[in-house]
């Protein structure tokens, strides 16, 4: 005697629409992962074989190729700079100033921005690219 139903009850999920959801948050997470950026100053970066970050407090110094100045993305003029600076380093500790310029940039307009900061007694290093990037 079989007492078993015929009908068995088969439960099921419908992902008819999962692909449409994951579509959905790939575009969205693509669009915020462009629009974060450190920095909108379009720069071509020397490159080097070794680098290091720098997580301390940070003041961005940097040269385009057309000699345009900028920290941290506000533009300033070359003879402002100093000012500039001291206005941003007065009551922070430990303030490192990265400068990024393009390679195109002549070597004594970033000789003058490294002895500005040594001036100042700043701690300030030079940006670069991995040599595969």
């Amino acid at each position: 005697m079989n007492l078993r139903s015929k009908n068995k009850f088969r439960p099921e999920v419908s992902t008819s629409s999962l692909s449409d959801i994951m579509f959905f948050l790939m575009l969205f997470f693509l669009i915020t992962s462009t629009l974060i950026s450190p920095s909108v100053i379009k720069l071509t970066l020397p490159s080097s074989k070794y680098h290091q970050t720098v997580r301390k407090t940070e003041i961005s110094i940097s040269i385009t190729k057309e000699l345009q100045y900028y920290i941290n993305n506000d533009a300033v003029a070359p003879s402002n700079i100093e000012a500039e600076l001291i206005k941003r380093i007065t009551d922070k500790e430990n303030v490192t100033v990265v400068i990024r310029c393009d390679s195109s940039v002549p070597v004594q307009e970033l000789v003058n921005i490294l002895q500005t900061g040594n001036k100042l007694k700043i701690k300030m290093i030079l940006a670069t690219k991995a040599p595969n990037a």
